[in-house]
C-alpha cells in the first residue's frame, strides 16, 4: 500500500474527504511519486488499485508507468470519511483526540469502522489474487487502518502517521 504524493490539500492543511472535489498532486507530490516509482521498479505488480480521489489516481498512474497492469478504482481505499471536507485538519484532530479509535464524526466514520471497510477490501483482493502482488494507492488513514488489522495493538496504530509516497508491505490474511 502506497500513500499518495503531496497534494494541494496537504499544503493548505485542509481536509479533503469528498472524492468529487478535485484535489491534485503538487509538483512536489509528482516528484515524490516519481521517486517512489524508481524505488518500487523491481516489484512486478499483478494488479493495481487506487481510491477514487484524483491525488491517489495520479500517484498510481505514475507508479504504473513501467508496469503493464491496469489500474482499478475502489472506493474502499478512499480517505476516512469525516463529513468535514474543506475544514482545517486540526478541527478533525481536536474532535477525535479523546478516542482516535472509536470517535465518529457526525457525518463520518470511526477508525474502527474504517478498519472494517479496509478489511473487506483486503479479503476480496486476497481471494481474487491469491498469488498476486497487488499495488494499492490510498491515503494515510486507510493505510493505518489496514496495518491496524494486522497489529497486536490496533489502537496504537490509529495514532501513527505515514509520509506522502511512503509504502507498507502487507501480507493478507494475517499469518
Amino acid at each position: 500500500m502506497v500513500r499518495h504524493g503531496e497534494s494541494e490539500a496537504n499544503v493548505t492543511d485542509r481536509i479533503n474527504d469528498d472524492p468529487s472535489r478535485i484535489v491534485n498532486l503538487t509538483v512536489r507530490g509528482m516528484a515524490q511519486a516519481e521517486a517512489a516509482a524508481i524505488s518500487l521498479r523491481g516489484m512486478r505488480f499483478s494488479h493495481a488499485y487506487a481510491s477514487e480521489f484524483s491525488r491517489a489516481i495520479q500517484t498510481a498512474e505514475i507508479l504504473l508507468r513501467h508496469n503493464a497492469c491496469l489500474l482499478n478504482i475502489d472506493a474502499r481505499l478512499n480517505e476516512r470519511r469525516s463529513g468535514m471536507d474543506g475544514l482545517p485538519v486540526q478541527a478533525f484532530n481536536q474532535l477525535i483526540r479523546p478516542d482516535p479509535f472509536r470517535i465518529k464524526p457526525m457525518r463520518g466514520e470511526s477508525f474502527l469502522e474504517q478498519m472494517g471497510r479496509l478489511g473487506s477490501f483486503m479479503d476480496e483482493i486476497a481471494a481474487l489474487h491469491p498469488e498476486g502482488t497487488v499495488l494499492a494507492v490510498s491515503h494515510e488513514n486507510p493505510i493505518l487502518a489496514a496495518q491496524a488489522l494486522l497489529a497486536d495493538d490496533p489502537e496504537r496504530i490509529a495514532l501513527g502517521s505515514i509520509a506522502n509516497c511512503a509504502w507498507v508491505e502487507l501480507s493478507w490474511p494475517k499469518e
